[in-house]
């Protein structure tokens, strides 16, 4: 059987949405679909985590799908379609990349980078590093934010001038958030908690690892060892709600060890 090609999932949503379709796919819009665009994104990210190509294969089509969905919304209503989108990013694409497709010459990915911003600056009319980053999208992850943010900042040279200033500043806001705390007021906390998950982010950024996935990866292990608990826990027929933290400590480290020996 030959490949089914882009073509062929337009022609399929098409009869998903026309009559008599599907009901579900009828009744979508761009705000009910919100949802599954975000969910599709992180099932892309996790079959990547775990280097499985088939599921990679099957992720990346049910991303691609959502795309090809929200275009068919725009083109029942006469905004755009499919071959707008795609016209669209292949403009971008040359235009962000004059050093490919013009006579621009750059030394190394940095300075791919921020051609590709000033490019983008100017395409958005943003005068100042500022606007470039309330322009950020509002739902963005907030540590994702934080991230951009400070890169954003960085680029005009407001930035410590190596990790060591950051891990300082992390010590200087979790001392804030002590003082705060001792105090008892609750917006403060909140502001302090806030200073100091931004300062750890700017440590990541110069570590260069992505905090949005990091604490993710510190979630998953965090479950991972909490399992481990339960079941050993329930081998002695006990239950968690029977044991005292020093007893729940004992095997949390014991699956600490387990997982050294992996």
């Amino acid at each position: 059987m030959a490949k089914r090609t882009l073509d062929d999932l337009v022609d399929i949503m098409a009869k998903l949405r026309g009559n008599p379709g599907c009901p579900w796919d009828k009744s979508q819009t761009h705000e009910t679909l919100k949802p599954f665009l975000i969910e599709e994104a992180y099932e892309v990210i996790d079959a990547i985590d775990r280097n499985n190509k088939d599921d990679l294969v099957e992720e990346l089509g049910d991303l691609l799908l959502q795309i090809v969905f929200h275009s068919r919304l725009a083109q029942e209503r006469g905004d755009f379609d499919i071959g707008d989108v795609i016209n669209g990013v292949c403009n971008k694409m040359v235009r962000r990349h004059p050093h490919i497709f013009g006579d621009i010459t750059v030394d190394g990915t940095e300075e791919v980078l921020k051609n590709w911003e000033e490019i983008k600056r100017e395409e958005k009319d943003m005068k100042t590093e500022a606007q470039s980053m309330m322009n950020l999208p509002k739902t963005l992850p907030a540590l994702m934010k934080a991230f951009k943010v400070q890169e954003k900042a960085a680029r005009v040279g407001f930035d410590w001038d190596d990790v060591k200033g950051a891990f300082d500043k992390v010590y200087e806001e979790l001392e804030e958030l002590k003082e705060v705390y001792n105090i008892g007021n609750s917006d403060k906390i909140r502001e302090e908690m806030g200073d100091l998950i931004f300062a750890c982010v700017n440590v990541a950024r110069f570590l260069e690892v992505e905090p949005e996935l990091a604490v993710n990866d510190a979630v998953k292990k965090f479950i991972r060892r909490f399992d481990f608990v339960e079941t050993e826990a329930a081998k002695s027929d006990k239950n968690l709600q029977e044991m005292n933290l020093q007893e729940m400590d004992i095997l949390w480290e014991q699956s600490k060890n387990q997982e050294k020996k992996l």
